[in-house]
């Protein structure tokens, strides 16, 4: 083997895996190797995490997902469900033998493509443009993130905590106040939500870096969210407010009790994740000072001969979310888990 050349295999552990993805400068919390229990137990979706090596060390790492969906056909996907995934690489060398390897696990898991989740372009592939982060520096006190704020938002905070609600914060115990905001506001939006076991098990594989932050009024939550410590990151994956509270702002008292968080635990970077470009979410992030960039969607594509749609545009998609508004609390969550499975 030359000095240069590069070995792809899935044989890499846990430790040395999690040590790269902490040291790159575009790893995130979704790199880590703990989501891999999440994809197989949660979701019941077999993975391959590549690492690429040169002699003992690596250099590239990548994360994938061999995603079985009777609505959308098999795919290989960096990463499903999550905001971020794809390549980790120190080289361009590293970079191509790690996308020769995912067309191969594509081509023999019967795949129509591969789906790298970019943050910014990494390749040349074929790429959709159609999402972006959201991101807001932190100040170094929460004073000063305070003083930042435009003042509409500042007052939308004070509403908040004027009107007699209870924040609270934590890991496990936490979780069932979250998911009981979290479905509710899912089945309005007319999408199927995940189980109460994703959450769990985040909870457990992530240990003081998840946190579950409830706002409540009468010992009903009405606003919950969860922050991930990565580095010197906090991400928000999944943030949730009962649309029948929001005239008190729950949702404003919501982010700022995760901002504060954020800077207590030495965040230097709060991500409110990603939105499409479009999405009624997006102005909220904003107005928080934050900025957007886009993200890049790159695809092997193998039988597909297009880049693939699941979003809305999709009829498939669209009809299923207005249906979806319409079914009782009860029936929808007991059907989502199975059905949101299927949707990368």
């Amino acid at each position: 083997m030359t000095p240069s050349a590069v070995a792809v295999s899935s044989d890499a552990t846990s430790d040395e895996w999690n040590a790269y993805v902490r040291r790159h400068p575009l790893g995130t919390v979704d790199h880590c190797w703990e989501w891999r229990r999440v994809f197989s137990e949660a979701f019941g979706h077999r993975s391959e995490y590549l690492a690429a090596r040169r002699g003992s060390g690596i250099v590239g790492v990548l994360p994938l997902v061999l995603f079985r969906s009777r609505m959308f056909g098999r795919s290989v996907v960096s990463l499903p469900m999550l905001n971020y995934g794809g390549l980790l690489a120190d080289d361009e060398t590293a970079r191509e033998a790690l996308i020769v390897e995912a067309e191969r696990i594509g081509r023999e898991f019967g795949a129509r493509y591969v789906e790298l989740r970019h943050r910014s372009r990494l390749t040349t592939l074929p790429a959709r443009e159609h999402k972006v982060s959201v991101r807001l520096p932190l100040a170094d006190s929460a004073a000063a993130v305070w003083d930042s704020l435009d003042r509409k938002v500042r007052n939308q905070i004070r509403k908040g905590q004027k009107s007699n609600f209870t924040v609270t914060s934590g890991g496990a115990p936490f979780v069932d106040g979250f998911y009981q905001v979290f479905a509710e506001n899912m089945r309005d939006l007319g999408t199927p939500v995940y189980s109460r076991r994703l959450f769990r098990m985040v909870a457990e594989q992530f240990p003081g870096r998840a946190v579950f932050h409830l706002v409540s009024l009468d010992a009903r939550p009405v606003a919950a969210g969860v922050t991930i410590l990565h580095n010197d990151t906090i991400l928000v994956p999944w943030a949730s407010s009962l649309r029948s509270f929001r005239h008190l702002c729950p949702n404003m008292l919501l982010y700022w009790t995760m901002i504060e968080h954020a800077v207590s635990a030495g965040a230097r970077t709060f991500d409110f994740g990603r939105s499409s470009a479009d999405a009624s979410t997006l102005p909220f992030k904003l107005q928080w000072g934050a900025l957007a960039e886009p993200q890049s969607w790159e695809y092997i594509l193998l039988t597909a001969t297009k880049l693939p749609e699941h979003g809305p545009a999709n009829p498939r998609f669209s009809r299923v979310i207005e249906a979806w508004k319409r079914l009782p609390l009860g029936i929808a969550n007991a059907l989502g888990p199975a059905i949101v499975r299927q949707i990368p």
